[in-house]
């Protein structure tokens, strides 16, 4: 039990989630339609063991839909949570589930990585001066021709991110001599 609340923390002001609660209320025979086992059994379903940490974050970034987020944001997000897990954790864990197949990971300027929920073809905005993906709507950006591919080697994907920046940002900068 100290290790659990070590890893989870002690209960949160009012509005806090309390993940450690959730998890120990969560079943352990199958019930359908429980945010927990469903995770349980998605863990399971690509071959990893689902561990409280596993759960956790596997619930924090699932439960909201589709989304876009770095190792950072989810950190933040399970701090707040009252999860207590190391930001190393938060990494290996969203590699390990892009790994699986349950995320995609987009890598920009070779810097910043963000982690996709939505694992379908589908291309991204990436709004520059906010630093967020946004998905493109389908069907208005349409790849057709794409290169030659070497011998030995096959297509796995075409992902497209198209950067944009706020004009009115732009038009400031430039009356204020910034740009």
């Amino acid at each position: 039990m100290a290790d659990q609340q070590r890893m989870f923390g002690d209960r949160g002001a009012a509005g806090d989630i309390n993940l450690r609660a959730m998890l120990d209320r969560a079943p352990r025979s199958p019930m359908a339609g429980c945010a927990f086992h469903d995770m349980r059994e998605r863990l399971r379903k690509v071959g990893l063991r689902p561990t409280r940490q596993r759960l956790m974050l596997g619930w924090l970034l699932f439960a909201k839909g589709h989304r876009h987020v770095s190792a950072e944001m989810l950190y933040e997000e399970a701090t707040r949570a009252k999860a207590a897990v190391s930001l190393a954790t938060v990494y290996n864990t969203l590699h390990q589930f892009t790994e699986a197949g349950l995320l995609k990971q987009l890598a920009l300027d070779g810097t910043k990585s963000y982690f996709d929920t939505n694992v379908t073809d589908h291309h991204h905005y990436f709004i520059e001066d906010e630093q967020v993906l946004v998905d493109i709507p389908p069907g208005e950006l349409d790849v057709r021709v794409v290169p030659n591919v070497p011998a030995h080697f096959e297509l796995r994907d075409v992902e497209v991110i198209v950067r944009v920046r706020r004009r009115d940002r732009l038009a400031l900068a430039r009356t204020s001599g910034e740009a």
